[in-house]
């Protein structure tokens, strides 16, 4: 049995772990910056809903979700920003239930939802084609600040 809720600041180890797991799997670790004690300041923002995943043996997944504004229309989305469910636990739903938990979330306040999915992620693609999300082909671009500072130094 699964039991999503959102998470408090006494989940902030195990968002810590689970981060970091997602990022290996990812081969992103070297960017995660946040540690346990940054998740539970990030917990506190009332912006930041992160919800959780458990069964009798612990947390299993998670999403996390940040309220942001949106300026073509003047109202606010929901942007995902993440959803993971350990490996051992996937294909058993979990994931689908999150995102169940993720639409009631943003259906208090008629939110629209957006997320990135890597293009080579096929599961993911069609695991969210059947949920019914509309998938948009769109490259994201990113600019650390030692890449914009060399742009700014060029552009002097």
């Amino acid at each position: 049995m699964i039991h999503i809720r959102q998470a408090g600041p006494g989940d902030a180890v195990a968002l810590d772990e689970m981060v970091r797991e997602l990022a290996a799997h990812e081969g992103d670790l070297e960017h995660v910056l946040v540690d346990a004690e940054a998740w539970r300041q990030l917990l506190a923002r009332p912006d930041v809903r992160v919800l959780i995943a458990e069964d009798d043996a612990g947390v299993v997944g998670f999403t996390s979700t940040v309220r942001r504004i949106h300026l073509w229309t003047g109202g606010d989305l929901l942007a995902l920003d993440d959803l993971y469910v350990r490996p051992g636990h996937r294909d058993k739903g979990i994931g689908s239930q999150l995102m169940t938990a993720v639409a009631s979330l943003a259906a208090e306040d008629d939110l629209l939802v957006q997320w990135g999915v890597r293009l080579n992620n096929h599961a993911g693609q069609r695991f969210y084609a059947r949920l019914g999300a509309t998938l948009n082909t769109k490259m994201t671009a990113s600019w650390t600040p030692a890449q914009y500072r060399r742009h700014l130094a060029a552009a002097r």
